[in-house]
């Protein structure tokens, strides 16, 4: 499929380009330059052809900020992978030396270049474009990447160079599931480094301070046969310290992509402990019925003495009791000691997530649960179960039928979750259990 990477100086309407184009609103648009410090990915199409479409950094020529030089890295990288090339320039701004710097770069990589100058608002506007033919360009967009003046015809111009091939009449595979995954926490705690990590490559900004990821970075990989979406995300603050506008945005992405997630992963610190923004986050995903797993990182740098340790994962496991099948795993995301085990964990805690029972095993389960712990007195008769039956995955959602669906006592629903974890293999996931009544078309629902 064909990479187009957008490319331009900070603030000049680049992610809002994305956007239009990947018809989303994956990246993050606000008038402050460097809003978007990674590289961003999402699938588009035009004229019937398919594409993946980049968005990058700002390019800043000088080296006056940690940020700068990252960000540069990664349009570097951009423009290597990438097929074809979108300048974006500022047309209210005019040209500027950072335009000619950029546009002499991106002349030298010789790959198919679309100059766009943007923030044109139709065509009594034009005028505004004047100053870029001084780059000696034969062919400039005027575009509007916000109302999508231009953009059509920009478009279109590009998808000319993509293969007919590229198209959905060469794309007849089935779809295959992907694992989409995403890592959390509070910031600074190694989701970028765990990130790079897995994928075995820099796609992901890392500095020590904190905010460093602002967006939520789509990356799509394989590995060993299986397809996977890894998001990583912003750091979740208290709602008290995300003072700037683009913190709070973060935030709501940070909560969108647990909301696109299948697994998400819970970083922590074991040097601060487990916060109650923690928990905070695994409230979120659990609200939202996704898989999980906490991640412990930075486990060499903490204490070396094994009650110390000890200790620690006890309290975390205590702490986190409401979630008793997020599996904890301890690893050192800058070294790599113990991430091996992270997507082994994530394909086992998916295939619980998305797994079926059949109705016959489910009922045998639920009669030798009931045989093990005879049901409770409810209005003076015994409560009494007469079939179960799954109903959905991702999670798992099993319906009971009984004679009081309203009437079960929060323990004994505690009870037939541990009993369906124990004995269907779904130990690693959230599942979801519903009580009704014969005649009931909706009863109680209870998750675990």
């Amino acid at each position: 499929m064909a990479i187009i990477a957008i490319v331009g100086r900070p603030n000049v309407g680049k992610s809002t380009l994305f956007n239009r184009i990947s018809k989303s609103r994956q990246a993050l648009v606000d008038d402050l330059p460097g809003v978007t410090r990674d590289r961003n990915y999402a699938r588009g199409s035009w004229d019937e052809k398919k594409f993946t479409v980049v968005d990058t950094g700002g390019f800043i020529s000088t080296d006056d900020a940690v940020f700068d030089h990252s960000t540069r890295e990664q349009i570097f990288n951009a423009l290597e992978e990438a097929d074809i090339l979108v300048f974006v320039a500022d047309g209210r701004a005019g040209l500027h030396p950072e335009d000619s710097a950029l546009f002499d770069i991106l002349r030298r990589t010789s790959k198919p270049l679309f100059f766009s100058v943007n923030k044109i608002d139709g065509p009594e506007q034009q005028q505004h474009i004047n100053d870029f033919y001084a780059l000696g360009i034969q062919d400039i967009y005027p575009i509007s990447s916000a109302h999508g003046f231009g953009v059509g015809d920009l478009l279109t111009d590009i998808v000319k160079l993509i293969p007919e091939s590229a198209g959905p009449q060469g794309d007849e595979e089935p779809e295959v599931s992907e694992i989409r995954i995403s890592i959390l926490g509070r910031p600074n705690v190694g989701k970028s480094t765990l990130v790079n990590r897995i994928l075995g490559a820099p796609r992901v900004i890392v500095s020590p301070i904190a905010g460093t990821t602002r967006d939520a970075v789509d990356t799509q990989f394989e590995r060993d046969g299986g397809k996977y979406v890894l998001i990583d995300t912003a750091g979740i603050r208290k709602k008290g310290k995300t003072t700037e506008k683009l913190e709070k945005i973060s935030i709501i992405k940070a909560l969108q992509s647990i909301d696109k997630s299948h697994v998400c992963i819970i970083l922590i610190d074991p040097s601060e402990g487990v916060a109650d923004q923690d928990l905070h986050i695994a409230g979120y995903i659990q609200d939202r019925s996704r898989a999980c797993i906490v991640g412990v990182n930075k486990w060499d740098a903490f204490s070396s003495d094994p009650k110390t340790r000890k200790n620690f994962l006890e309290d975390l496991k205590y702490r986190f009791r409401f979630m008793p099948f997020a599996p904890v795993l301890t690893m050192s995301a800058l070294t790599g000691k113990g991430s091996q085990k992270v997507l082994p964990t994530v394909r086992e805690v998916f295939s619980q997530y998305n797994s079926r029972v059949t109705t016959g095993i489910l009922n045998r389960t639920l009669q030798d649960a009931v045989n093990a712990h005879e049901p409770p007195i409810v209005r003076g008769r015994r409560l009494k179960f007469y079939y179960g039956t799954q109903t959905g995955i991702r999670p798992p959602m099993f319906i009971l039928f009984c004679n009081y669906p309203d009437s079960i006592h929060f323990s004994y629903e505690r009870f037939l979750i541990n009993r369906f974890r124990e004995n269907l293999g779904l130990d690693k996931t959230p599942l979801r259990l519903e009580f009704r009544g014969r005649k009931q078309e909706r009863g109680r629902k209870t998750e675990g």
